[in-house]
C-alpha cells in the first residue's frame, strides 16, 4: 500500500496536464486546475499520514540482486508529511499566479504545465523520502533533478532561462555522481543495496561511500562551493522556487545526512567535514544576503545559509534539532517566497528598492512579517526555537562553535530585517490607489501566503513547555538542554541584526540603490561563480589545446603511418609479389630434387640394401675405433 504514497501524484501529473488544457479558459477552470492540484497533494498528504499509524511497506523484486523497497522511519515521515503539506498552497498560488502573469511576448503562460510538473515534483520527493534501498533511492534522485530542470526551465522562452536550468541541472548531477559512487561501495561491500545492510559495511569502502554520500547531499542542499546554482534556479517561477526551496529539490540533500547519520557518523571525519561546510555555507549565504537586492535571490541565499545550520546540526551529532528546523524553516521560507512574488507582481520587478508595499498591501506584508521575523530567529516564533537548539548543539562541541552559529543566527536576523523593510515597508507606494492593491494578485494567491503564515505561527508552540521534550520522544530522538549563556548570546546577536538590518535599509533608501562593483560581485556569492566561470574556461582552452595537439601531432602521426604502409604495400604490389613468388618456386625445386636423389636408393634388389647396411656398419667402426685412440 505504501506505494501509492508516491505513485498517486506521479500518475495524476500527466492526467491533469491532459485535462486542465480542456478545463483552462477562465476563473472557473483555474479553480477546477488548483482544486485538481490541491485533491491529489492532500489525498498524498492523507495515505502519508496513514501508513505512519500502520506501519505500511513495500517491495518490488527487480531481479534476484536488486529489490526496490520503500519503508517508514521517523524521518521519513516527517518529510513525506511536509511535502504535501507545504505543496498545497503553493500548488492553489501556481495556478492563479501563472494564469495572471504575461510573457514577454505579451500572451498568458498556462499554468497547466506548472501544476501538472509541481504534482510530478512531489511524488518524486515521496519516493524519494520512503526509500529504503538505493536503487530506489537512485531512480527518485533522477526524478527530482529531471522534474527541477523541467520547472526552472517552465518559461524558456525567456532569454537565459534554459541556460539557467542546464546550469543548476549540470552542476547537482555533477554531485549526483557521489551518490551512483555510494550505492556501488554498497554493493561491492555488501552485495546488496539495501539500506539496512550499512551495517556490514567498513573499511576504505566505508569510507567511500562516506565521500560519496557527503558530495551528492552537498551539492543537492546547496553547500559550499554548490551554493551559486540556487542563483540559477531564480529564473523558474515564484511557485518552483517556493517548492524547490522549501520542501523539495534542496531538502534531498539534508534527508540523505538525517536518514543515514548512523551510517555516516561511523566514520571519524564525517562530523568535522559537515560541521565545516555547513559554517562556511551559513556564514557566506548570510553574507551574500545582507548584499542582495533581489529578493528572490536574497531568500536563495538564505536557503543555502539556513540548510548550513541543518548541516552543523547533524554533524554535532544531533539529526533530530537538524529536521526540526527543516520543518520550521519550510513553512517560513514558502511564505516569503510567495510574498516575493506578489510583490513583484505589483511592481513587475524583484528588486527590492522598487518596492516598500506594506501600505498597499497591509495583509502580505504582515503575513511576511510573521514569516520575516521566524526567519530572523525573534522569540517566541518557530524557527527562533530550531536555531537556538542548533546553537546549542554546536555548543556541545566547542564553546566557539556555539558563537559562531550565533553570529550566523545574527546575519540571519539583518538579512530577514532587509527583506522584510524593503518589500514591505512604507514610503515608495505610500499614495498608490487601492484599486492598484487588488489587481496586482488574486485572492488564493493571498489564502495560500496567509496559511502558510498561519503555519509558522502554529510552529511556535514548539516554546511551550514540554513540548519540545514530547516531539524529541515522537521522533526518537534527542534534543540538548540549552545553556543560558548560549542563548543570551544568541538573542543578543539577533537584536544587533535587527538593529543593522533597520540601518543598512534607511542607508540603501538614501543612497538611491547606488552600489559598488565590489558589493556587486560580494552579492553574487562572493565572487564564487565568477571563479567557476574562469575556472571553466581555462578547463577549455586546456581542452582545444588538446585539440589542436590531437589534430596537429597524434593526427599527423597517424597520417604518416598511413603513408608508409600505402608505400610498403605499393612496394610489396612491385616487387614483393615476384620475390615471395621466386622463392617458393626455387623452395619446389629444392623439394623435388631432394625427392629424386632419395628415390634412387629404393631400388626393390635386396644385396643392394645389404651392401649399404654392410658399409654403414663399418663406418661406425671406424669412428668408434678413431674415438678409442683419441
Amino acid at each position: 500500500m505504501l506505494w501509492f504514497v508516491p505513485l498517486l501524484p506521479l500518475l495524476a501529473a500527466p492526467v491533469i496536464y491532459g485535462l486542465g488544457k480542456r478545463w483552462l479558459g477562465d476563473d472557473r477552470g483555474r479553480a477546477a486546475l488548483a482544486l485538481a492540484g490541491v485533491a491529489i497533494t492532500v489525498a498524498t498528504l492523507l495515505l502519508a499520514s496513514v501508513a505512519v499509524t500502520a506501519d505500511w511497506g513495500g517491495t518490488y523484486r527487480w531481479s534476484s540482486l536488486i529489490v526496490l523497497s520503500i519503508g517508514m522511519t521517523p524521518a521519513s515521515a516527517v518529510f513525506a508529511i511536509v511535502v504535501p503539506l507545504i505543496a498545497a498552497p503553493i500548488i492553489v498560488y501556481s495556478a492563479y499566479h501563472e494564469a495572471s502573469s504575461v510573457s514577454d511576448g505579451g500572451t498568458a503562460r498556462s499554468p497547466v504545465g506548472l501544476v501538472a510538473l509541481l504534482t510530478a515534483f512531489v511524488g518524486a520527493m515521496e519516493l524519494l523520502v520512503l526509500a529504503e534501498d538505493f536503487v530506489t533511492l537512485l531512480i527518485a534522485w533522477e526524478l527530482v533533478g529531471a522534474c527541477s530542470w523541467a520547472l526552472i526551465a517552465h518559461e524558456w522562452q525567456k532569454t537565459g532561462n534554459l541556460r539557467d536550468a542546464a546550469w543548476a541541472f549540470l552542476v547537482t548531477r555533477f554531485g549526483d555522481l557521489g551518490l551512483y559512487i555510494a550505492a556501488a561501495a554498497v554493493f561491492a561491500g555488501t552485495g546488496s543495496f539495501a539500506f539496512d545492510e550499512l551495517s556490514r559495511l567498513d573499511g576504505w569502502l566505508l569510507d567511500v561511500f562516506v565521500a560519496g554520500a557527503v558530495l551528492a547531499a552537498a551539492a543537492k542542499s546547496a553547500q559550499v562551493p554548490f551554493s551559486p546554482w540556487l542563483f540559477a534556479a531564480m529564473s523558474g517561477p515564484t511557485p518552483v522556487s517556493a517548492l524547490l526551496h522549501a520542501a523539495t529539490m534542496v531538502a534531498a540533500g539534508i534527508y540523505l545526512v538525517i536518514r543515514l547519520h548512523t551510517e555516516l557518523s561511523a566514520v571519524a571525519w564525517f562530523g568535522p567535514v559537515a560541521i565545516a561546510l555547513g559554517l562556511a555555507t551559513a556564514l557566506s549565504g548570510g553574507i551574500v544576503a545582507c548584499l542582495q537586492g533581489h529578493a528572490k535571490k536574497l531568500l536563495a541565499a538564505s536557503t543555502s545559509a539556513q540548510y548550513g545550520l541543518m548541516w552543523l546540526a547533524a554533524g554535532a551529532g544531533f539529526p533530530g534539532i537538524a529536521l526540526v528546523h527543516f520543518v520550521t524553516h519550510a513553512f517560513t521560507k514558502a511564505a516569503l517566497f510567495l510574498a516575493a512574488g506578489i510583490a513583484e507582481r505589483h511592481v513587475g520587478s524583484y528588486s527590492l528598492n522598487a518596492m516598500r508595499l506594506g501600505r498597499l498591501l497591509p495583509g502580505v506584508a504582515a503575513a511576511a512579517m510573521v514569516a520575516s521575523l521566524a526567519l530572523a530567529g525573534v522569540v517566541p516564533l518557530s524557527a527562533a526555537w530550531s536555531k537556538e537548539k542548533i546553537v546549542t548543539a554546536a555548543g556541545h562541541q566547542a564553546s566557539w562553535l556555539a558563537v559562531i552559529a550565533a553570529v550566523a543566527g545574527g546575519l540571519s536576523a539583518l538579512y530577514a530585517t532587509r527583506f522584510q523593510l524593503l518589500a514591505f515597508g512604507r514610503g515608495r507606494h505610500d499614495h498608490t490607489s487601492a484599486a492598484s492593491s487588488r489587481s496586482g494578485h488574486s485572492r488564493a494567491e493571498g489564502i495560500s501566503l496567509y496559511l502558510l503564515a498561519a503555519g509558522t505561527l502554529a510552529l511556535s508552540l514548539l516554546w511551550w513547555p514540554g513540548v519540545g521534550n514530547s516531539l524529541a520522544d515522537l521522533l526518537s530522538v534527542h534534543f540538548p538542554k540549552t545553556r543560558l549563556w548560549e542563548l543570551i548570546l544568541s538573542l543578543l546577536l539577533v537584536a544587533l541584526g535587527v538593529g543593522l538590518g533597520t540601518w543598512a535599509v534607511r542607508r540603501e533608501m538614501a543612497g538611491a540603490g547606488r552600489h559598488g562593483a565590489m558589493r556587486a560581485s560580494m552579492a553574487d556569492w562572493l565572487g564564487l561563480p565568477t571563479l567557476t566561470a574562469r575556472g571553466a574556461d581555462a578547463v577549455m582552452m586546456f581542452s582545444h589545446g588538446l585539440a589542436r595537439f590531437d589534430d596537429r601531432a597524434v593526427d599527423a602521426g597517424i597520417r604518416g603511418s598511413a603513408r608508409f604502409g600505402v608505400w610498403l604495400a605499393r612496394l610489396g604490389e612491385r616487387r614483393g609479389e615476384g620475390a615471395f613468388d621466386g622463392a617458393t618456386s626455387q623452395l619446389a625445386k629444392g623439394v623435388d630434387w631432394a625427392g629424386q636423389v632419395a628415390r634412387r636408393a629404393h631400388t626393390g634388389q635386396m644385396h643392394h640394401y645389404y651392401t649399404g647396411i654392410a658399409a654403414g656398419l663399418a663406418a661406425i667402426l671406424i669412428i668408434l675405433s678413431i674415438g678409442a685412440l683419441l
